[in-house]
């Protein structure tokens, strides 16, 4: 993530947000339109037509706690009659390092040591975190495997999908080296080659029921908040067959040690929470119109699921009400440097040799000052499955067996 918003002058002043705020109102709205919209049908088509996603059944009981039945089994879908059987579970990540699960380890060679990955992994992974991440809970809901990193070159397994994650990545083309943009066309790249090799007679991690049934995720933004954005793009998943999308809004940014520790003249930005209000409002307007974005899609893509999910309400819950959650200490980084109340310092961050660490099985809702803990991720990954964070409100295992039309691109 990056830190920004800090102006380089006298009394290390937060930089106001206001530029940024009307940046963000066209910014991921604009990400997901361009992304998505090149080559949906009109709405009149659709009608025409006469199918639809949400009309033919295809979320039926969503909210109702029918669980999905997911098996990582081979073959595609049956074509021929009978019950339709369950889907695999196949899913396609594009974000940042909040579902980053080692693509930036892999793709800059990194080797990260411990304390990352401490708690369950119990070894580094290339996670950003002190274990699990989100993505990773959302893969155990669904009993499928963790999603292997794109761009990891052993031990990667892509039977139940991809991960194109990359720590640091942005929205904004250029604005980091692997850019949604580029994630993208990796994405592309990976459907084509394996379409060419189907088309050969070769078997392939993931066929085209496999594409056409897929869940595509996409958590990415948070270091958007600091850039402006600039966004063409040529390509689409929509295009390519995707009708399955579950879209993350951004956190609390005002509630993060990192932000919390920026210098400041008084505490009037702080609310009752000690949270920053200017980087929170920030926050909730860009989920208001991201949230605003999907809603449109979804009116002009009737054959398509596209699920937004504000997950800024359950991550600012971590601090209103983390005595509840067992946190013990919402605000600060459990690694990181100086003491309380944040343990955060600019220079001196986790992994450095002056880093300060919270004891094993300490409770806390940050990890370096940027990332969550596992306990953290455990948190949010719970409610967020239950669709009570979502519009519409369903939950994420209805996604996997529900019915789409066909799109083989």
């Amino acid at each position: 993530m990056t830190s920004g918003l800090v102006t380089g002058g006298g009394g290390g002043k937060v930089m106001s947000l206001r530029l940024q705020y009307y940046v963000v109102l066209g910014g991921m709205a604009a990400v997901v339109l361009l992304a998505c919209l090149r080559y949906t049908p009109t709405a009149a088509a659709v009608a025409a037509v006469g199918y639809g996603f949400w009309g033919n059944g295809g979320l039926a009981g969503a909210g109702t706690g029918g669980s999905a039945a997911a098996t990582t089994g081979g073959g595609g879908g049956g074509a021929g009659g009978g019950a339709r059987s369950p889907s695999r579970v196949v899913i396609f990540n594009f974000g940042d390092s909040n579902s980053d699960t080692g693509g930036m380890a892999a793709a800059m060679g990194l080797n990260i040591a411990l304390p990352e990955g401490r708690t369950y992994f119990r070894r580094p992974t290339g996670r950003i975190s002190d274990g699990r991440l989100v993505i990773d809970f959302i893969c155990e809901s669904l009993n499928t495997p963790h999603l292997s990193p794109y761009l990891k070159s052993l031990g990667s397994d892509f039977s139940n999908g991809v991960n194109f994650a990359i720590g640091g990545s942005t929205a904004t083309p250029g604005g980091s080296t692997f850019s949604l943009d580029v994630q993208l066309h990796q994405f592309l790249y990976f459907r084509t080659r394996s379409i060419e090799l189907i088309n050969q007679g070769v078997r392939t991690p993931i066929d085209r029921d496999g594409f056409r049934n897929a869940i595509y995720t996409i958590d990415i933004g948070q270091n958007d908040l600091a850039a402006y954005m600039n966004l063409p793009y040529d390509q689409a998943l929509y295009g390519q067959g995707g009708r399955k999308f579950w879209v993350h809004g951004t956190g609390a940014l005002g509630c993060l040690p990192q932000k919390l520790s920026i210098p400041r003249d008084d505490d009037s930005d702080l609310d009752g929470n000690g949270c920053l209000k200017t980087y929170n409002a920030a926050a909730r307007e860009f989920n208001a119109q991201l949230g605003a974005a999907c809603r449109r899609l979804r009116q002009r893509m009737a054959d398509a699921a596209v699920v937004f999910t504000d997950v800024y309400a359950a991550k600012y819950d971590l601090v209103a009400n983390h005595t509840r959650h067992g946190i013990e200490r919402p605000l600060m980084a459990c690694c990181g440097n100086g003491g309380p109340p944040y343990n955060y310092n600019h220079f001196k961050m986790c992994m450095s040799a002056e880093m300060e660490l919270c004891d094993m099985g300490a409770r806390f809702a940050s990890w370096d000052g940027v990332h969550y803990t596992e306990a953290a991720n455990a948190i949010v990954a719970a409610r967020v499955l239950t669709g009570e964070y979502s519009t519409p409100p369903v939950r994420f295992a209805s996604l996997v067996n529900s019915t789409a039309v066909p799109n083989d691109g």
